[in-house]
């Protein structure tokens, strides 16, 4: 089981487990012995209850030792284990579930009677203490080729999909960012990011375990509790995304520093120089930018902690191999040129399950960012050929915004792309074009997306066009839309 994400764990947790380390510090002192034992509990009661390798176990649950020990005892009896946002509603639960052929789902006690309703009819689900064994179960045959992860993204079409990564994926981004950050046990981790994401699991769970280090758990952020967990806590380092920092800087005093804080770490959204700048200022600690993909596991590129260049997204991971390319020709680009950044090695998914997409091409993930190296290998964001918009951190598609506004019965037509903002990164502005005879009711369109979509899917604005611009062969000139806007 060596050479499988779970038995790397088991064995390094054996390992600290004989040093008497602590594996979670808050809400509840957990030592690596007991994360264990409770991981082993789980994987004996998914073994009882039938899961069986390949098969896909959904877990919802705040951030506690039983959420996290669920989940790595799914992995563990050989399932391919996935956290699902808490929020989402049954309905779009029930979507992705059928999408990536989803039968198994363990539930908080807490939350479980929202999720006990007919939409999920088709799904085995019970509560997480009821799913706890006895004694350990270990699928010892487990390998790098085996399914250990599924993670959700909508990408540009709306539509839920299954990023599916194994355990040699989850190796390879593991003993890059460990290689990179130097992570060890001396190390005390703010934990205040989703566990769905990507980031919360790879690098925020499987690194600092790997390493021997201890989390602070943090189940939602708020300003305010992350930067009293910095002054109480001692944490060493902590992860976030652009608007996390830019939330938090109205709450700190002037000149306050931590003295156990050695970097942040940043990521899964543009930032611009002057925020960066501005974060180090206030925190008195380097800045960490990095870039990844859940198509990539999560992290390809990261700034060196000791030797980070402010405007990039640092070098490459080890074992990772990532190049650019000119999108239209494939021919490679000229050093010091702009390209395409496409990626290639162990840490790329299997695929993607619920969708024809296939954006991995002869080997090389095709992530739709444009960059450029400079001459020590630092790799810096020039734009972005897709049209996702970014905000917060969180992966929002127009299409889905723009599919909700097109059923509006005052609606001819619509578009949705990404306009700046200096707290979230980007936020989404939609652009109509009502039929003959009705008024813009831009409060009354707002209320309509949200009876249907979460929050973040909202407009920031809803402007009225007497006609969409179009490009060339007839499409819409979202490029036209968004100089509309900087206008």
């Amino acid at each position: 089981m060596a050479e499988s994400i779970s038995g790397r764990l088991r064995a390094a947790m054996a390992r600290y487990a004989s040093a008497g380390l602590t594996a979670i510090t808050i809400p509840e002192t957990v030592g690596y012995g007991a994360l264990r034992d409770t991981i082993d509990a789980y994987a004996a009661g998914f073994h009882a209850w039938g899961v069986a390798r390949g098969m896909t176990v959904g877990v919802i649950a705040p951030k506690s030792l039983a959420g996290i020990a669920a989940y790595f005892g799914a992995m563990q009896a050989g399932a391919c284990a996935c956290f699902l946002e808490p929020g989402l509603a049954p309905e779009a639960l029930a979507e992705q579930a059928e999408v990536v052929g989803m039968r198994h789902l363990v539930v908080d006690e807490t939350l479980i009677e929202r999720f006990t309703v007919p939409a999920l009819a088709a799904l085995a689900i019970k509560p997480l203490a009821a799913v706890r064994g006895e004694g350990a179960y270990v699928d010892e045959a487990l390998g790098p080729q085996d399914n250990a992860m599924l993670l959700f993204t909508s990408g540009s079409t709306g539509r839920p999909k299954g990023v599916l990564l194994r355990h040699g994926a989850l190796i390879c981004n593991a003993e890059g960012v460990l290689s990179h950050t130097g992570t060890s046990p001396e190390d005390r981790l703010l934990h205040v990011m989703p566990l769905h994401h990507t980031n919360g699991v790879n690098n925020q769970l499987i690194v600092p375990f790997l390493a021997g280090a201890s989390l602070i758990l943090a189940d939602r952020f708020k300003p305010e509790i992350a930067i009293e967990h910095l002054r109480r806590d001692g944490p060493t380092y902590m992860t976030g995304v652009p608007t996390i920092y830019a939330r938090m800087l109205p709450h700190l005093t002037d000149g306050e520093r931590f003295p156990n804080l050695k970097f942040l770490r940043c990521g899964s959204a543009p930032i611009t120089p002057a925020l960066h700048e501005q974060i180090e200022a206030a925190f008195g600690v380097p800045l960490v930018v990095s870039y990844g993909l859940s198509e990539a596991t999560c992290t390809s590129t990261m700034n060196p902690p000791k030797a980070r260049k402010i405007g990039t997204i640092g070098t490459v991971l080890a074992g990772q191999e990532l190049r650019l390319f000119n999108p239209v020709t494939d021919a490679p680009a000229p050093e010091g040129g702009e390209g395409e950044i496409r990626i290639t090695g162990p840490a790329l998914m299997a695929g993607y399950l619920g969708s024809t997409d296939q954006p991995i091409v002869d080997g090389w993930l095709r992530t739709g960012d444009l960059g450029r190296f400079d001459a020590d290998g630092f790799l810096a964001i020039t734009g972005r050929i897709k049209d996702v918009i970014i905000r917060g951190g969180e992966n929002i598609s127009p299409a889905l915004i723009e599919r909700q506004l097109a059923t509006h019965p005052a609606i001819r037509d619509c578009c949705v792309v990404g306009a700046p903002d200096a707290d979230l990164g980007e936020v989404p502005v939609a652009f109509v074009v009502l039929r003959e005879g009705e008024s813009l009711d831009e409060a009354g369109l707002k209320d309509f997306i949200r009876g249907s979509l979460a929050r973040i899917y909202v407009p920031a604005q809803i402007r009225s066009l007497d006609i969409l611009p179009t490009n060339g062969v007839g499409k819409t000139d979202r490029k036209s839309l968004r100089s509309l806007l900087a206008a």
